[in-house]
């Protein structure tokens, strides 16, 4: 009960942060909030016990876990930092609504980590969402897992339509020489 009342909560601040794009399927941010949601239901059924996410510490599955947690925070705070730093957000950004906060460029930014990933912060969400699940692997969570990174995959096309738009043939080279997720790879 208590954990059907946090995901109800934190649902309904991810919602609030959210609105405009819930009204907006065909934005990035629609697909990124089930994302989201995935991730919090990972959360909420992974966190089971204080045991379980610091038990048996040296287990291989636990290594990988905490590596792919940890590990999260790189991309998220590289990209975020880059993001505020070089792209310029502007509140006055007004050819889509549904942008929130740093999104708001107005300067395509390929500097930091965006030199060498375009979704640097889909990146952070799609370790934090394979870590949390390694911390009580089951079925169920594996099918959330996938489903949060198919979401993030889609989010992250859409919002490369989106920018190819507003930044057009810059963000097109852009996208040639850069990988969407893992450098080098993906």
């Amino acid at each position: 009960m208590v954990r059907l009342a946090i995901f109800a909560v934190l649902s309904a601040i991810l919602g609030l942060m959210s609105r405009a794009s819930l009204g907006a399927p065909r934005t990035h941010g629609f697909w990124r909030f089930w994302a989201w949601e995935c991730i919090l239901v990972l959360f909420i059924v992974n966190f089971i016990s204080i045991r379980q996410w610091f038990g048996d510490p040296w287990s291989v599955r636990q290594l990988v876990s905490w590596i792919l947690l940890f590990g999260s925070v790189i991309p998220a705070a590289w990209g975020a930092h880059a993001l505020r730093r070089h792209g310029h957000p502007d509140h006055r950004r007004t050819d889509d609504t549904s942008l929130i906060g740093i999104e708001k460029t107005t300067r395509l930014v390929t500097t930091g980590a965006f030199r060498h990933i375009r979704h640097p912060l889909y990146s952070s969400l799609l370790l934090l969402a394979w870590g949390v699940f390694l911390k009580h692997p089951t079925w169920g969570g594996g099918g959330v897992a996938l489903s949060a990174s198919a979401l993030l995959l889609a989010t992250a096309r859409v919002e490369e339509k989106e920018n190819l738009r507003y930044f057009g043939e810059a963000y097109r080279a852009y996208m040639e020489r850069t990988k969407r997720f893992l450098p080098f790879l993906l």
